[in-house]
């Protein structure tokens, strides 16, 4: 009797396609856990069937394609819509990801709200949230409208139920990862069972022309949990961050198919719910009279073009090694500016301690700040008050040299627009010819310090 041999390699990886001869927790070749399946499993995909009738579209050209039936619709949340470029496309599939607690639901659920009062029907379905739970949040942020409509389900069929009935224009699914179809094995949050919810609702929304809206988890490196074959099957990848400790949060897109990816959305956490901050300047900008180590930058979150105040304080130090503590920069950058301000500018800080921050919690990450650090530092140092009216922005090379940042244009403008009139860039040339200027515009807070001039 002849005898059966197994498979070469009976188990294989759902997502790279890698093979393996046992089965293995992470795969070889992608690096993903819990994607390694028998090559005979079922994956609850019915196979196509290949027929030789004609196609009911015919192939036509790309300049006969009508996109009038297409328009955007606008959520009603203007900063939302300004990531999305412009308004929701009908039929998109958007995935929206970002720390727990951070404010998606809240978010979502506002634009479910504004939708609804716009006279278009909507459905929220809430895998990990009762009904009564998320009727109490709307409560508490105003969201309740009767073209809203609440689904608390985990089984995908029953959301599509709903989704038959309601006939909404906006469906909300909070979130894929607890959803759960009967034509996939394994439990809700598997890659198989992410990618089989997620195919399907994706299907649905280019059948009925419905924007979906689908929150995903994330891992604990940030990236956003399960296949990474979600990503390339939506149309939008947002991302909504903030730090805990402050109420701002912002809104960008690492990937969208109908619009730009460098718009950031930002949004004020409040008591009330989550509301919008069209002009987000007074956010990080002090107020009162001018006070020495404070410099204002015009920084660019995405493409706009935000006024940041930088603020530096110097005491004299109590130990042999002198505490550089900041916030909202980067440390390394801060040391290598302390660094050219002894070197090239003549500024001795290495008997201070110098503290660094931002306000409004604002993180500064790119090298176009550099030019206000460093006037921050030895403003505070000199006990000199830039007036109100002066900004700055540039990057610093180890040369002392002032270098030019990208779109330059739009922060003068934005500063202008504000009431910046004088402005230090790159046409200063280097950090010590800047300080000089900065010299002209500032005002002497005390008569003498014995401290010497820049």
């Amino acid at each position: 009797m002849a005898i059966k041999r197994p498979t070469a390699a009976p188990y294989r990886c759902t997502e790279c396609g890698w093979t393996t001869l046992k089965w293995v927790g992470r795969c070889g070749e992608c690096q993903q856990w819990g994607t390694v399946v028998e090559a005979a499993e079922s994956t609850g995909i019915a196979p196509r069937k290949v027929s030789a009738l004609a196609p009911r579209r015919s192939a036509q050209p790309i300049t006969m394609v009508d996109t009038t039936t297409t328009p955007r619709r606008t959520s009603g949340v203007g900063e939302f819509d300004r990531v999305l470029g412009g308004g929701i496309v009908p039929g998109a599939a958007i995935l929206l990801s970002g720390e727990p607690g951070v404010g998606k639901s809240t978010l979502l659920l506002e634009v479910a709200a504004e939708s609804a009062r716009a006279g278009r029907r909507v459905l929220y379905a809430s895998g990990e949230e009762s009904t009564a739970q998320v009727r109490l949040r709307a409560e508490r942020t105003g969201a309740l409208h009767d073209e809203l409509f609440l689904a608390a389900e985990t089984d995908l069929a029953t959301i599509l139920g709903h989704v038959d009935e309601v006939e909404p224009e906006l469906l909300i699914v909070d979130s894929v990862q607890t959803v759960s179809s009967a034509l996939s094995d394994g439990l809700a949050g598997h890659p198989s069972q992410v990618r089989e919810v997620a195919a399907t609702l994706i299907r649905v929304a280019k059948e009925r022309a419905l924007p979906i809206v689908i929150v995903g988890h994330v891992t604990k490196d940030g990236s956003i949990a399960g296949p990474r074959i979600l990503e390339h099957l939506v149309d939008v990848v947002a991302h909504f961050e903030g730090d805990r400790q402050t109420s701002l949060r912002f809104l960008r897109t690492l990937k969208n198919r109908f619009g730009p990816t460098d718009e950031v959305g930002c949004f004020d956490m409040t008591g009330a719910g989550i509301e919008e901050v069209p002009d987000p300047s007074r956010l990080f900008l002090g107020s009162g009279k001018p006070v020495a180590g404070t410099c204002i930058t015009i920084a660019l979150e995405g493409r706009r073009a935000l006024p940041v105040e930088v603020q530096a304080l110097t005491v004299a130090a109590s130990g042999p090694n002198p505490r550089r503590v900041v916030s909202g920069v980067d440390a390394s950058r801060v040391a290598m500016i302390l660094a050219l301000l002894e070197k090239r500018a003549g500024v001795d800080l290495s008997k201070h301690d110098v503290y660094v921050s931002t306000v409004g919690g604002v993180r500064l990450v790119e090298p176009g700040a550099d030019l206000a650090i460093a006037i921050a530092i030895a403003t505070a140092l000199r006990d000199h008050a830039v007036r109100h009216d002066v900004a700055a922005f540039g990057e610093l090379s180890l040369s002392g040299e002032i270098r030019p940042v990208t779109q330059a244009s739009q922060r003068r403008g934005e500063a202008n627009r504000l009431g910046y009139r004088t402005l230090i860039d790159e046409k200063a040339v280097s950090i010590a010819r800047a300080l000089n200027l900065v010299k002209g515009t500032a005002t002497v807070m005390a008569a003498d310090h014995g401290v010497p001039e820049f």
